[in-house]
Formats: C-alpha cells, structure tokens, sequence
C-alpha cells in the first residue's frame, strides 16, 4: 500500500511516517519500480504501535527503546516495566508542575482587584525574577481612590 494507505490504516499522517523512516525509528519502506513507497500490513501494525506509545506520551527515543523490547522475543518484561514506570515518574513530575503554576497563577489573580487601577500583582509577579518576593496587593502611596462611572 502507498503512503496514504498506510497513513490512513495506521492513524500516522504521512509527514510523520516520512519523519519516522528519516530518524531510523522505522526502516525505510520497500520501493515499487515507480518509485513510491510500499507499506506492509507488518509496516502499519508497526505504524498503530508507534502512533499509540505517542498517545500515551512516550519520547520518539522511549518508542525507538519500546520497539526495541518489542522485536525481541528474549526481553524481560522488569525492561518493558521499568521504561513505562520511568515514563509515569516523569509524567508525575509534570502533573506537580503544572499544578504548582496553576496554584500561583490562581493566588495572583485572587490577588488583582480587576479594577481601573493600573497596580496588578500578575504583571507585578512576571517583571521580577525574585521567588521570594511578595505579591500580595499592596496599597499605594499618594494614590486617589477615584469612583467607575
């Protein structure tokens, strides 16, 4: 089958599978004496593999290490796990960090009144590179409180 064939079996667009045969993380397809590549069932099952380990957010290096597991009838399954659970860690790690932005960015805009004021503890926050700093809203000296009309 073509490349869109194979494209279209597998969920891969061509530009990735293209992408894959470049970097080594698939070999290279057969070619028909016009030219044009020619994907078998084997190349697609390879293909839904690939295109499920990246669902799942494995590296373009964990897959190349996970196809490798795959192809070899001697591997132990402790390798298969201890690549996946490796993956879980640093899954987890990003979970926190996006969790700890996410806690810092709600406590900045509790902290913005959104009012006619210019004073805003986010772009407070976003101009200074100190982690200690507090980002509390302070009032400001000299200021007139002035009433929305």
């Amino acid at each position: 089958m073509n490349i869109g064939q194979a494209s279209k079996a597998s969920g891969v667009s061509a530009k990735m599978i293209r992408y894959y045969e470049q970097t080594g993380l698939i070999p290279a397809a057969d070619r028909k004496s016009s030219g044009y590549r020619d994907y078998s069932d084997t190349d697609v099952h390879m293909l839904r593999f690939i295109r499920r380990a990246r669902d799942l957010g494995f590296s373009v290096a964990d897959i190349s290490d996970l196809l490798g597991l795959w192809r070899d009838d001697t591997r132990r399954s402790a390798e298969v796990k201890h690549l996946a659970q490796g993956h879980i860690d640093e899954l987890e790690r990003k979970i926190k960090g996006l969790q700890d932005m996410a806690h810092t960015l709600t406590e900045l805009v509790n902290a913005c009144h959104g009012d006619h004021r210019p004073h805003c503890p986010i772009l407070q926050s976003l101009e200074t590179d100190r982690k200690d700093e507090d980002l509390s809203v302070q009032s400001r000296r000299g200021a007139v409180a002035r009433r929305l009309q």
